[in-house]
């Protein structure tokens, strides 16, 4: 499926799909800091660091100040955005071509357990162990 979803991209942008995701993670998940973005990928530090460093040149990404001195924010811009649709469309696109494979009840089953694997997933990758991030703010309790 990231195959075919590489392909569809490809036909309305020349950006890479890694790129991409790294906007998904921003504008619709909300997420803004490099080292939380790298533990979703499933990569590391260095390598989202030069995809946002890419993304920043080519005036999709702006690096904000953050939480405090060692941390930055990362924001979208109006131009990261509309790049950002590329992948949209293409996603809608693979959403088409899986529904057409499946029975409504078989799709409805799919999605319901990818979203119960998901969430359980998110829930370990929202706890990593005290420390580990330098941009965290810290309880008043500690």
């Amino acid at each position: 499926m990231v195959r075919l979803l590489s392909q569809k991209v490809g036909e309305q942008t020349d950006r890479p799909l890694m790129q991409l995701l790294v906007l998904k993670y921003i504008l619709v998940l909300d997420i803004h800091s490099q080292a939380v973005i790298a533990e979703r990928l499933l990569i590391d530090a260095p390598a989202v660091s030069r995809l946002v460093d890419r993304l920043e040149e080519d005036g999709l990404v702006e690096r904000r100040a953050g939480e405090n001195r060692r941390c930055v924010r990362l924001e979208a811009t109006d131009a990261g955005r509309r790049e950002f649709q590329a992948l949209e469309r293409a996603t809608e696109w693979l959403d088409e071509e899986a529904r057409a494979q499946l029975s409504p009840g078989e799709f409805e089953e799919l999605s319901r357990l990818l979203e119960k694997l998901q969430g359980g997933l998110l829930l370990r990758l929202a706890s990593p162990p005290p420390g580990n991030n330098p941009c965290a703010t810290a309880r008043k309790d500690e």
